[in-house]
């Protein structure tokens, strides 16, 4: 499984690198210019917990309702993280799915999803114009899918240990709590180091957590591996963090809100902060494939998901914030607070949080001078680091 997962990763990475190299000779996607019938079907990665039909709790089912409206049956991929989901797109099995900013970059920039016509999904006018033309969903101006929701990754601890709410990230990187730190199993996950360390090492002069030299690049992996020494326990399912905490594993580090309310809702003694130096997160774009063999479908599924009734209860579901107020005012309904817990239009709030981003050799920047460490680059560290 691992090896197989490492393979998955190497071709994720592959895909920017040929992009960026000019590799691809192929025309760039264009955005469909009329919606027909639905196909019957539709495939979707997803993140876990982005497509409920009732099973968990009938009280959230938006996937039967768009069956039942559009004749589309959903047929769903979970993956376990952004490199992952890039490689099942690049099969071609795919009409599309569910990804965060380290993905929506690579997928974009190789030509793999294509343009949205926003004329064909109404629901895409109610969206937080926030949310909307942003690096992570759009490419030279043009929109390239439609907002889902954001979130913080949130610093998850056992109240039961750890009486006090922590206000720094220091329980996870400080060797305190040894081998029961809860870690995210992906490369992304350097970027919480480098995070770390824009606050405990100014002097490395780290601007953007996922955009690192060598110097910046080095002192993150060494945080890393004195954490994994430590005897760190990673997880790569919310199941499988959720199972950890629960035997008493470990007591701290870093989590969803989706993870802090099922353990809350099982009366765990579990909670969730944003720290007071900020965190990564996400906000996360459906996107269609280029060459999406469902493509009306796809285009129906994006326009359902964008509407009150349906990003309410996946907001809700998934513990982020909605992208409308529509979306808000419907999630309020289920979950009275949520918009205020999820911070849904408080910018403020989002601007202390670092959305997953791909790491780029030229630093994301028009510097041609400066020089960061790559895609290619965080993955073979972080296979190195993980021992797979």
């Amino acid at each position: 499984m691992r090896n197989r997962k490492v393979v998955g990763l190497l071709a994720a990475t592959a895909l920017l690198a040929a992009a960026c190299s000019g590799g691809s000779s192929s025309a760039a996607p264009s955005a469909k210019a009329e919606l027909g019938d639905g196909e019957g079907q539709l495939n979707l990665i997803i993140w876990a917990g982005y497509a409920e039909r009732g099973a968990v709790d009938p009280n959230f089912d938006w996937v039967t309702p768009f069956e039942d409206k559009t004749g589309c049956k959903v047929n769903t991929t979970d993956m376990t993280d952004s490199n992952n989901g890039v490689a099942l797109m690049q099969s071609g099995d795919y009409d599309g799915g569910s990804f965060s900013g380290d993905a929506t970059s690579r997928l974009m920039a190789g030509g793999i999803v294509a343009p949205v016509n926003t004329d064909l999904i109404p629901n895409y006018a109610n969206i937080f114009e926030g949310l909307k033309n942003k690096t992570h969903n759009s490419l030279d101006g043009v929109p390239y899918g439609v907002p889902h929701g954001r979130g913080p990754n949130l610093l998850m601890y056992n109240t039961d240990v750890i009486t006090t709410a922590p206000t720094s990230w220091d329980p996870v990187w400080n060797g305190e709590y040894g081998g029961k730190v809860s870690v995210y199993d992906s490369s992304i996950y350097i970027a919480d180091a480098a995070l770390h360390l824009m606050t405990t090492q100014p002097d490395l002069g780290i601007k953007d957590p996922y955009q690192l030299n060598d110097d910046q690049f080095a002192a993150a992996v060494a945080l890393l591996e004195a954490q994994r020494d430590a005897g760190a326990l990673y997880w790569g399912t919310y199941s499988d963090q959720v199972a950890s905490y629960g035997a008493g594993d470990v007591v701290v580090g870093t989590s969803w809100q989706f993870q802090v309310n099922l353990m809350q809702a099982e009366s765990q003694p579990i909670a969730g902060v944003l720290p007071d130096e900020g965190s990564t997160g996400w906000s996360d774009t459906w996107m269609i494939a280029s060459k999406a063999k469902n493509p009306n479908c796809m285009y129906m599924w994006m326009d359902h998901i964008a509407s009150a009734e349906a990003n309410g209860q996946a907001t809700v579901w998934f513990g982020e914030a909605p992208t409308s107020q529509a979306a808000c005012d419907y999630a309020e309904t289920l979950s009275p607070g949520h918009c205020e817990l999820t911070h849904a239009t408080d910018e403020a709030y989002y601007d202390k949080v670092w959305y997953w981003t791909t790491p780029q050799a030229d630093c994301a920047d028009e510097d041609e001078a400066t020089k960061c460490k790559d895609q290619d680059a965080w993955v073979e560290a972080w296979t190195t680091l993980r021992g797979a």
